[in-house]
């Protein structure tokens, strides 16, 4: 008997990935086949993971909902589900607007899905899942939703308040998935800072971090998304410490101006996100630090602009990404600001900075150049063999490219690389 298609498609960020890896492996188990993100869905059934976070992610989910609706009207699907953030934001709206749609789930009830199809929910599988990136690296998800009420951010409004995995079952979970063949680990959360607060009643990130890192077989551990206020200084002593902790930190600072940094709500001032920065590299040599910046929130002037742009330029942020201003329902600044800055203005100020920090990235790249670095191997490429180092995260950041000549490669190992050459955005290596 031929076993039905499940089509999975994922939008928006790894957090969303891992819910769409946990429910492949529950449909799996009671008989389906399921691809992921498949090229031409070909399934009777198909499944949209959405993000709700900004206009633009929005804009592609309801997109992406329309063109399968289509399809379902036309009878090339027997059934269309959707889940996730815009979904548990927009939940009544979208089942009267798109009601080709057979039903709407939110970001946390979705192994309702499984008894809608006629199955059962297997609750030994929690922490498994069918991994849909290379069989080397996974992305572990230590929490869900946020406490904090920044202002222009949803994200609370959608997920709820923030909530910790026990501990252990996260260790249980790394070891599931290192036997699985897993060697680096990128840890997510939406706030990666207060990880503990709730279970516990005090930060717990440092003990996680060190608990991870003794399990054999963890060779990198990754850290996303921290918060400045408040920051959990004993991890410095950890990505010191341990060797697989890779020193890198991925930390969402939004502005420096504080008068920004006020009306964003961000709980932190301008001398105290420098003292962070200077601190994380005064105690963790080598980090390398990644952030995300916003221009065009409510009330930012031309002379906060400029604050930002020496901030950019005095720190030298190894990574940085940076998005302009979108009112989102129910946040503060909906309520509270307007949102009076012109689009092309938001737009020029983003261009302008990411022109600075493209300036800052090529130089810093092309210091390397020399360097010996441990390089692990996601992908052969055209005529490259393509790689990281431990300061790169797999899709966001910059990637080593070999040339494929001698010896293959073996996709998932690590090599020692001698960095020959570097643009603007990569650097390329030679295996020693």
């Amino acid at each position: 008997m031929k076993r039905k298609t499940i089509d999975i498609i994922t939008l928006g960020c790894s957090k969303n990935l891992v819910d769409s890896e946990h429910l492949m492996r529950q449909l799996e188990e009671v008989g389906y086949h399921v691809t992921h993100d498949a090229e031409k869905p070909k399934g009777e059934i198909v499944v949209i993971n959405t993000c709700g976070f900004i206009g633009d992610a929005k804009e592609e989910s309801i997109n992406m909902i329309l063109e399968f609706a289509q399809a379902r009207e036309e009878g090339q699907l027997e059934k269309l589900y959707v889940m996730g953030c815009l979904s548990e934001r927009y939940l009544k709206e979208l089942a009267i607007e798109i009601p080709q749609v057979d039903k709407f789930y939110g970001k946390f009830n979705w192994a309702e899905l499984l008894q809608d199809l006629g199955k059962a929910y297997h609750e030994e599988l929690h922490i498994e899942r069918t991994l849909t990136t290379p069989k080397h690296y996974a992305y572990l998800k230590i929490s869900e939703g946020c406490d904090r009420k920044c202002s222009y951010c949803a994200i609370p409004i959608i997920t709820g308040r923030h909530v910790s995995r026990p501990m252990e079952e996260i260790l249980d979970e790394v070891r599931y998935l290192v036997a699985k063949g897993v060697k680096e680990f990128q840890v997510i959360a939406q706030e990666l800072t207060y990880y503990g607060v709730d279970l516990y009643k005090k930060q717990m990130l440092p003990e996680l971090i060190e608990r991870i890192s003794e399990v054999p077989g963890v060779e990198w551990i990754r850290l996303h998304y921290a918060y400045p206020a408040h920051f959990p200084t004993g991890l410095f002593r950890v990505m010191r410490e341990r060797p697989n902790v890779c020193k890198y930190m991925d930390i969402a600072l939004q502005h420096i101006s504080d008068p920004m940094l006020e009306k964003m709500r961000r709980h932190v001032t301008k001398e105290e996100t420098y003292r962070l920065l200077e601190q994380f590299r005064r105690e963790v040599p080598g980090i390398h630090l990644r952030t995300t910046l916003m221009v065009g929130h409510p009330g930012e002037t031309e002379a906060d602009f400029e604050d930002l742009k020496e901030f950019v330029r005095k720190v030298r942020f190894d990574r940085m990404g940076a998005f302009a201003y979108s009112e989102e329902d129910g946040t503060y600044a909906a309520a509270h600001y307007e949102d009076e800055i012109p689009q092309e203005i938001k737009q020029a100020r983003l261009d302008e900075l990411m022109s600075i920090q493209q300036g800052i990235s090529a130089e810093l790249s092309v210091a390397k150049v020399g360097q010996r670095m441990k390089v692990i191997i996601d992908r052969l490429e055209g005529d490259y063999y393509v790689g990281r180092t431990e300061f790169d995260s797999p899709e966001v950041d910059p990637e080593v490219l070999i040339a494929q000549e001698g010896k293959p490669l073996l996709i998932g190992n690590f090599y020692q690389v001698e960095i020959i050459n570097s643009d603007d955005f990569d650097l390329f290596g030679r295996v020693i």
